[in-house]
């Protein structure tokens, strides 16, 4: 008598069309991390029917991580093959330190104006290269000085608000105008005339010129209607700029 022994039926891993289609990419993108591949191997394995024996010595691992790695993905799906939280290499530098990195960076020490990587670096405890991902992450740069200056006028603040009230609310029937000259303006004469804008070519000018020394603009601007009135003026001293004042070109630009 011929006997059959017959063994279990292997059972396949239900992948839906959407995560087949995604697993699928895993495999053939080349930025996808090895270890995600090797997952998605594993599943796609398992889905075509093949036996967890068989998919682990296919892909080269043991049968347990086979194991590990089905049930992960029958309970979470696509995002059980992510690593687990908490998984991973530990933070080197604790979160106490990088709040001092932080917050010390607005704190130069006694008898400097600011903090290097170096000095901060042994101020916390930390390698200087720390301290400069913490700075970058956090877009601190204590080496970039803006400058500033205030009035040193004890009646600024009055004055001040005097000239904001007066735009803010002028006069009945008052022009307002905000007045400002700018010396010093170089007088240039190009040895040859520039070219005009056109079609495929932008405008052009001589790179050589001929200075004909400087220039004083004044100007005044109306700020109810944006209208400029300007005057130039060969000198700056307070003669000009009174007579500008009082005899503004009425056509200027």
């Amino acid at each position: 008598m011929l006997s059959v022994i017959m063994g279990r039926p292997i059972e396949s891993l239900e992948v839906d069309i959407p995560q087949h289609a995604e697993l699928e990419r895993i495999v053939s993108a080349s930025t996808s991390p090895q270890r995600m591949v090797r997952r998605a191997r594993i599943i796609l394995s398992r889905a075509k029917g093949n036996s967890q024996t068989a998919t682990a010595a296919a892909i080269g691992v043991n049968r347990s991580v086979v194991v590990h790695w089905e049930h992960r993905f029958s309970g979470l799906g696509l995002s059980g093959l992510e690593d687990a939280i908490g998984r991973g290499r530990k933070p080197s530098i604790p979160d106490e330190r990088k709040e001092k990195v932080i917050t010390l960076a607005t704190q130069p020490p006694p008898n400097k104006t600011r903090w290097s990587v170096r000095s901060m670096a042994r101020k916390i405890g930390v390698s200087p290269a720390s301290v400069q991902r913490i700075w970058a992450a956090n877009e601190i740069k204590p080496h970039v000085i803006r400058t500033f200056k205030l009035s040193s006028d004890p009646n600024f603040e009055a004055k001040f608000w005097d000239v904001i009230g007066l735009y803010l609310n002028p006069p009945d029937r008052a022009l307002v105008l905000c007045c400002d000259e700018k010396s010093q303006c170089q007088a240039l004469e190009r040895t040859q005339p520039g070219l005009p804008l056109g079609i495929g070519h932008i405008r052009t000018r001589t790179h050589d010129y001929i200075r004909h020394g400087t220039i004083t603009l004044f100007a005044a601007l109306n700020y109810l209607d944006g209208r400029i009135l300007s005057t130039t003026a060969s000198s700056h001293t307070h003669t000009e700029w009174h007579i500008s004042q009082k005899d503004p070109p009425p056509d200027s630009p």
